[in-house]
């Protein structure tokens, strides 16, 4: 039994190890390529925490670090969605939505779902709570 409990958190693990690494090497992928409209996940640590962009669509805006280097704006929609109040410098955050390259390493932005139906949904996870 001991054996089998050791071998099933080696196994989780390893899962945890390649998900991570899948998610960070398809942003990178999409950042070296210049690729955008792709569906992205990753988590990554709150870097700057910016003011809200009130012109059309409310978003919360925040800068992401990851853990290959690279840095991300979250952009989340907060006319459809609700804002992480809590959000902190440091803080861990995960993501799913939509990737638009720029020189400045990206954003993501549906991270909430689409009230139409159309586009995919997206979320954000910050100390356990989902945010879509």
């Amino acid at each position: 039994m001991r054996k089998l409990s050791v071998l099933l958190f080696v196994s989780f693990i390893l899962f945890q190890w390649a998900t991570s690494f899948a998610e960070a090497s398809s942003l990178q992928e999409a950042y070296e390529n210049h690729k955008s409209d792709a569906q992205v996940q990753g988590s990554g640590t709150v870097m700057r925490i910016l003011k809200d962009d009130n012109k059309g669509s409310r978003h919360q805006k925040f800068i992401l670090s990851l853990s290959s280097g690279q840095t991300i704006l979250i952009a989340h929609n907060i006319d459809l969605a609700p804002r992480i109040n809590s959000i902190s410098n440091g803080d861990q955050v995960q993501f799913y939505g939509e990737y638009k390259w720029n020189n400045k390493g990206g954003v993501v932005h549906w991270t909430h779902k689409d009230p139409n139906g159309n586009h995919t949904g997206g979320w954000l996870k910050h100390k356990g709570k989902t945010y879509q």
